[in-house]
């Protein structure tokens, strides 16, 4: 295989790969009925004029299934930590002892986890799109060097063939990764 093609697959491969850790990311953020720590990965606080990742500033401890202690590294940062923790969309009520911050995720109900499922269902597939992009995207390489003379007709089916194969198996992870969250979901 040419050289082209094979970086062209290889960079592919690699964009799919973290097309798949976007989507991991992505469903850890979506609240289920437990508490924990990656439900708050996207949360920024104003911390002296700089917005900084929630999980900078703070340890979290999970107390039982439903409740995280959220104890700031710097107890001056506690006021905008609560504010941002209200603001969020997680339905956290949080409580300030002085120390630390107590929340306790309230049950979900069914049409919420329904709402939930919804969501996760739109970042899987903003992650097959991601993924059927980077296959365009190496497609269109292989299809250039076919026409430019670079590489023959057969060396192209076979460079298609394997892209396709990457795609396949990583939208099927998607999938998976997909069914796994909507199980958790609906798990009371």
């Amino acid at each position: 295989m040419s050289e082209v093609i094979e970086m062209a697959l290889l960079e592919a491969e690699e964009k799919m790969e973290k097309a798949l850790e976007v989507a991991r990311e992505d469903m850890s953020s979506i609240r289920t009925g437990r508490a924990h720590p990656g439900m708050f990965a996207r949360l920024e606080v104003d911390y002296y004029g700089s917005m900084t990742p929630l999980q900078q500033l703070a340890s979290f401890t999970v107390q039982d299934a439903r409740t995280l202690l959220i104890t700031p590294y710097d107890k001056g940062s506690m006021g905008e930590i609560e504010k941002t923790l209200r603001n969020s969309n997680l339905g956290a009520n949080p409580s300030n002892d002085g120390a630390a911050i107590r929340i306790v995720m309230p049950q979900l109900t069914e049409e919420r986890r329904r709402e939930y499922i919804k969501l996760a269902n739109t970042k899987g597939e903003d992650a097959k799109v991601s993924v059927r992009h980077v296959r365009r995207h190496a497609k269109d390489i292989i299809d250039k060097s076919v026409k430019d003379g670079d590489i023959g007709e057969d060396e192209g089916a076979r460079a298609e063939k394997e892209l396709e194969s990457l795609t396949r198996k990583h939208v099927d992870n998607v999938d998976e990764i997909l069914q796994a969250k909507e199980a958790e979901l609906l798990a009371v």
